[in-house]
């Protein structure tokens, strides 16, 4: 069920998750961060294994905080004072997380989930390892097809997600994504995921505002 909101989006939401679904992708709409956070709860058992992907959305949410702060084995890459070898043992260990969270740079109408990363931690981990992934989206994600998906990463994403992190890139001052061939550079791994072997091993959230960039 879709709650209140224009018909336009709510046919676009429901049109998404129907393709999800024809591609072994669970997909669910929830109207607000108090159900994304009981749907996670319930979907996430206590004492399991827990890893994340760089997302504004999961902090946006609250759910870096309901992780710290519930019954899970945290693999907790935001932990103040962590090192860099310490981020890059938890990106490791990450492969065999009970469950992998994330978010998604795109989401198409069509059903397919589009991800730029800087050094593929995120990608990887959705692709293969973890027994679950949940990609949490906003409503702000989701884009006709795959073209309207490169188009919304190199204008919006990308530029948006390289500022943040203080990166010396052209897109920085721009607002849009040239190409660079610079070494800050982080759109170096492109990855369409069409569709799941495994049924119902990602399972796609929209959350009915917008969220992330």
């Amino acid at each position: 069920m879709v709650y209140d909101m224009n018909p336009q989006m709510k046919e676009r939401i429901e049109r998404t998750i129907r393709n999800l679904e024809k591609h072994n992708i669970h997909g669910l709409f929830v109207a607000d961060e108090n159900e994304l956070r009981m749907k996670l709860q319930e979907w996430i058992p206590e004492g399991s294994t827990v890893a994340v992907g760089d997302s504004m959305t999961l902090s946006e949410t609250g759910i870096i905080e309901m992780l710290r702060n519930g019954n899970y084995h945290f693999l907790d890459k935001y932990r103040p004072g962590i090192t860099r070898a310490e981020k890059q043992d938890i990106y490791r260990r990450s492969f065999s997380a009970d469950t992998f969270l994330c978010s998604t740079n795109a989401l198409t109408e069509t059903g397919e989930l589009y991800n730029v990363d800087g050094n593929g931690s995120r990608v990887a981990a959705m692709i293969y390892g973890p027994d679950q992934v949940i990609v949490v989206a906003g409503i702000n994600k989701i884009v006709k097809n795959l073209e309207e998906a490169e188009e919304r990463v190199r204008k919006t994403a990308a530029p948006l997600d390289a500022k943040r992190l203080q990166k010396k890139t052209p897109c920085v001052s721009l607002g849009y994504c040239v190409d660079c061939q610079s070494d800050d550079r982080i759109c170096n791994d492109v990855v369409i995921i069409k569709r799941q072997f495994v049924k119902g091993r990602i399972k796609v959230i929209i959350v009915g505002k917008p969220l992330g960039y």
